[in-house]
Formats: C-alpha cells, structure tokens, sequence
C-alpha cells in the first residue's frame, strides 16, 4: 500500500546488503533477472529486491502474481513476496501530515484512493508469503521487522572500522566511539623507540609494561563486545572505533591493533586505518613528558 513504509523496507534491505531496485517496470522483469550478478558480490551471489506499488509501470497484481508462480514452477531463483499493509486511517494521517498526493487519488480525497488501491492490491496481498502490517510502527520499528525477518542470512548489518590517530594532529569527525591512550606512558621520550611505531614489538612492549595497560584495555574490548551487537541490532549500518594518543604513532596505533584482534576474534569482520602513521614524530606536539623524566 503507498503510504505504508515500502522506501523505508528497501532502504533496511539495500543496508543489509541486498540489491534494490524500485518500481521497475514490470515489462523489464526478465531481462534484470538475467543480468549478470554486479561484481564484487560475495560468492557470486547477492539478494535481489524489487519494489512495487501501484505507480509501477505495467502494474498488473493478477500478472505479477503469475509471474512469480512460474518462477517458482520453473526452477529460477527462490522468490519471496513481502507485503506492506496499514490501515486507512493511519495511511491517511501520514498523507495529510506529509501533504503528499496518493498517487490514485490526484484530484479526490486521499481515502477514496486508499479504498481503491486496497482493492487493486488484494491478489498480491492474498498471495504474499510476508505481511507486514506498519499501522503501530515508525521508522525505526519498520526497519527492525524488516531486519528480524530478513537479515538473519546475509551476513553482518554493521562495518566496523578502527582508527588511530593523534590528538594534536586534530580530533577524527566521523568516530562513533573515542578512547584518550594518552594515559599510557609514551614511547616518543624514549631516543630509541621515538622514532619507531605501534606496529614494532619493542614499542608495543613497552606500552604493554604501563601498570594500566592490561587492566584498561580489557574493559575497553570488554565495553565493544557489549555495545557493538546492540549498534547492530538497532540497524546502525556504520561504526567507527578511535583511538588517540598524542601524535598519532605509538600508544594509539598499538592499541588499535590488539584491539582489531580481540574483535575479529569476537567474530567481528572489520578494517584497521592509522591515520597518522606516516607523520614524523615532533617534540613539540608531543608536549613535555609527564612522570617519565630520565626515562631511557
């Protein structure tokens, strides 16, 4: 039914990594479904959905119904028909609150065409394997239905992406959650790991020495572990984790990384970026050196 939430369900559907492709025309059908697959597709495979209402061109709810039955006879791709309803009321009330036309009702009240498409749509209503009834549901509540009974299959809803960076170098803007390492003794005041990073051993023995540095990054991996399944449940499609230390080299960089690995052991597929990795370590943005004087 227009009106009852079908931009929002390809929208959660194109987020979970399927193929969307709105109002067709119908006459197009067979020549999409013989296109090859895009590339980039995991396995050669991707989920494929494609919006109808009664705006799409060739519209014809016994055809279409038809059509799918042959699908279905003739060994093709496994369909799936999920339909949208809402109660006129309702349906009506969001016209009105989006001062939108209904599209069978260009010249009359919003009602009579809402009566009308009901009629027009009921064989395709009857035949789904899906009803989704959005009366009761916003936004957020549709996309929930629609990942519940969708996105069980295709792999994870949320990319997770881990960043290093240095603080006075500037804060990231796109981070969803920041962690300060600077609270960890700093390697660039030692002559023979300043010039080093992160990703050599003997810098990240020495952060890993700090009193803290144990106790303070498991419950930072701990607090991902927590939060990151929720993000995916409420559809979050991207989350960027950061870390900061100083410059950007050695403490954020280190902790970054033994933080990817906990998560990709957690069973979590994400990408690792250090922002300020390729800067050369500077005195002067670095500070004087708290409690580490004659430190070598």
């Amino acid at each position: 039914m227009s009106g009852a939430g079908k931009s929002t369900a390809l929208n959660t559907l194109e987020d979970l990594g399927w193929e969307v492709v709105d109002n067709l025309p119908l006459p197009l059908l067979d020549r999409l479904l013989d296109a090859p697959i895009a590339a980039g597709a995991p396995d050669g495979e991707r989920p494929l959905a494609i919006g109808v209402d009664s705006r799409t061109r060739g519209f014809d709810p016994v055809a279409i119904v038809r059509r799918i039955r042959q699908l279905a006879d003739n060994g093709g791709p496994t369909v799936e028909t999920l339909f949208l309803d809402c109660a006129g009321t309702e349906l009506e009330r969001r016209y009105a609150e989006t001062r939108r036309r209904h599209p069978l009702a260009q010249d009359r009240p919003a009602a009579d065409g809402i009566a009308r498409e009901r009629e027009l749509m009921a064989p395709i209503r009857e035949w789904a394997d899906h009803l989704v009834d959005s009366t009761a549901f916003n936004s957020n509540a549709l996309q929930g239905e629609i990942r519940g009974r969708f996105g069980g299959t295709h792999g994870p809803v949320t990319t997770v992406s881990v960043m290093s960076f240095g603080f006075s170098r500037g804060v990231p803007r796109n981070a969803d959650l920041m962690f300060d390492m600077r609270f960890l003794r700093n390697p660039h005041w030692v002559p023979a790991l300043k010039p080093r990073s992160g990703l050599d051993s003997d810098v990240a023995a020495y952060v890993a020495e700090d009193a803290l540095y144990g106790p303070a990054l498991t419950q930072i991996e701990d607090l991902l572990l927590l939060l990151l399944p929720r993000y995916e449940s409420e559809g979050k499609a991207y989350v960027t984790i950061a870390l900061g230390c100083t410059g950007g080299r050695h403490r954020s960089v280190h902790c970054a990384e033994r933080i990817a690995r906990r998560l990709r052991k957690a069973g979590f597929s994400l990408t690792v970026h250090h922002r300020d990795l390729g800067s050369k370590p500077q005195d002067a943005l670095e500070g004087m050196p708290v409690g580490q004087q004659g430190l070598k």
